[in-house]
């Protein structure tokens, strides 16, 4: 089997494991103490890293946060800031 091959297999074997919820530092170790090289080891999580990277959503925004009170009948109420909060412009 060539080293390439090699490498994505254990990538796969990390991108199952970590998102079952594993460490990536604790299946690095167990790997190198079952007798893989190390530097395959850290390729494959290298790999692993960089598929999941390609994977996850990219923001275009910032979201905005906003909080409103509302009082029993389902009126929203106005709140007055603090004299510490007024004191600061926070």
């Amino acid at each position: 089997m060539k080293e390439t091959e090699h490498v994505r297999k254990l990538a796969g074997y990390f991108l199952r494991n970590i998102e079952k919820g594993y460490n990536p530092d604790a299946l690095k170790w167990a790997l190198v103490n079952q007798g893989y090289q190390k530097t395959s080891v850290e390729k494959a999580l290298e790999l692993a890293h960089q598929e999941m990277a390609r994977k996850a959503p990219v923001f275009k925004e910032k979201p905005t946060i906003t909080r409103e009170v509302i009082d029993e009948a389902g009126k929203p109420v106005d709140v007055k800031k603090s004299w510490f909060r007024r004191l600061f412009g926070i």
